[in-house]
């Protein structure tokens, strides 16, 4: 990988219009330093996870994220909580990307977790994809951080993140992840 492209996938866990997560991917698009690309998937189209699918590479969505996460250098993911733990669509996208395990595009990928919540922010949700990313064989980045609380107080109405210290941290990651995803590629 050369020292001035990198390609990075976010991923989001929610389908919600106006997710904060969401909004937190479209920041960091925004903040991504020259040489820093960095696609938001859409997964509006991907269905539940079903083995009796998952012939040929999967659904047509299926497929196309595949398609898109062997691409990406790096995959930052933006993790909403529910109930002390990653949604459902999370899970659902982690579980499409993991099959079959020979060819994961998940398999010694750099990720990196960010996310947007209530009073505890996403700490348990990204918890919960860390333990996860210990069977795909992905490589979480473990620092910097970021678990942001009361998450309303943090965005305008449109969705965009307007706390410029909470910007600047998102850029921090996302500037973390390309390096990290260089170190990583080295191996």
């Amino acid at each position: 990988m050369s020292e001035s492209s990198m390609r990075i996938l976010g991923l989001t866990g929610s389908l919600r219009t106006g997710s904060y997560n969401m909004g937190l991917l479209r920041a960091a698009q925004e903040l991504a330093p020259a040489g820093i690309e960095i696609e938001i998937a859409d997964i509006r189209g991907v269905p539940p996870y079903n083995e009796d699918l998952n012939h040929d590479g999967g659904p047509d969505a299926v497929r196309h994220l595949k398609a898109q996460a062997h691409a990406a250098h790096a995959l930052l993911f933006a993790v909403p909580e529910y109930n002390y733990s990653m949604t459902g669509v999370q899970k659902n996208l982690v579980d499409w990307l993991s099959r079959p395990v020979e060819g994961s595009p998940l398999r010694h990928k750099p990720v990196a977790l960010m996310g947007a919540g209530a009073r505890f922010g996403t700490v348990r949700a990204q918890l919960a994809l860390r333990q996860v990313f210990l069977f795909t064989e992905s490589y979480a980045m473990i620092k910097p951080e970021l678990m942001i609380p009361n998450a309303p107080e943090h965005f305008d109405s449109d969705g965009r993140l307007i706390d410029e210290a909470l910007r600047q941290r998102v850029r921090a990651i996302v500037e973390a992840l390309a390096q990290w995803a260089r170190q990583v590629s080295l191996r």
